[in-house]
């Protein structure tokens, strides 16, 4: 009996699948090439936040520093792992910065926003008219319904919640935990460690909660950290949502009285 070896081979289940990805990672943007700054501020936020970057990987963004120097990234390499960061890669620089990367196992990011590629030969999306437009909101509606994603129980320090659209969370999230939705994020409790909404790029998705207590906050990449929310709405019920150019936190308070 002859083996077909190509036969073989080509029924055989494929061991692995390529796909693109849309990965929650925490960007650590450098705005001083000062090392002893750096050191300092970042064992300060560390001591007070020990919680904020466990299990987070981080990508260091060096495109605001002029005149880098690979000195300047060996020293922050040694940081990162002595406080024990899980550093994926570098964002932005020059030529030292890509030589860097490659010597040492790390992923290089160019410098800006990164966008999906779309195909040459794209075929454009119809037109909504007036007339289509309520039925386009109400698909569009039951599109993101359908793909909310509802959590009843507390969500632990070191858990990772993520949802395709809206994320409903009827507990409390302590910090050290991470809730990442591509629409909306509520949180019908004490919302502790980092929240991130609309990480597909949606700019109008909002973050709602009853009390708000966050390490970090964010609308579509632009963020804030605990200690710019803890000058104002700090442990109330709020709302975070993307006005233009920057986060605005908003007391819901008087909704409920």
């Amino acid at each position: 009996m002859a083996f077909d070896g190509a036969s073989a081979v080509s029924a055989r289940p494929e061991s692995f699948a390529i796909k693109g990805a849309l990965l929650p990672m925490t960007l650590l943007e450098l705005r001083s090439s000062d090392f002893a700054d750096i050191d300092s501020e970042l064992r300060r936020k560390v001591e007070a936040s020990p919680d904020f970057f466990m299990g987070s990987p981080i990508v260091l963004s060096v495109e605001a520093l002029e005149g880098l120097e690979a000195a300047l990234l060996s020293g922050l390499l040694t940081l990162c792992r002595e406080l024990d960061f899980r550093l994926v890669g570098l964002k932005g620089g020059d030529d030292i910065a890509v030589t860097f990367c490659a010597q040492h196992a790390l992923a290089h990011f160019p410098a800006g926003k990164v966008r999906g590629k779309k195909g040459d030969h794209q075929t454009p999306e119809p037109a909504v008219t007036a007339g289509d437009a309520p039925e386009a909101a109400a698909t569009a509606e039951r599109k993101v319904a359908g793909l909310t994603k509802t959590v009843n129980t507390p969500i632990r320090s070191g858990q990772q919640i993520f949802s395709e659209g809206d994320l409903i969370v009827l507990a409390p999230v302590s910090a050290g935990a991470e809730l990442l939705a591509v629409g909306n994020i509520h949180v019908y409790g004490p919302m502790r460690g980092r929240a991130l909404a609309g990480v597909q790029g949606d700019e109008s998705a909002r973050i709602f909660c009853m009390s708000q207590e966050a390490e970090l906050v964010s609308i579509a990449g632009h963020f804030m950290i605990d200690e710019n929310l803890r000058e104002s709405c700090w442990k109330v019920a709020a709302q975070i949502h993307f006005d233009g150019d920057q986060l605005q936190v908003e007391s819901i308070t008087g909704l409920f009285s």
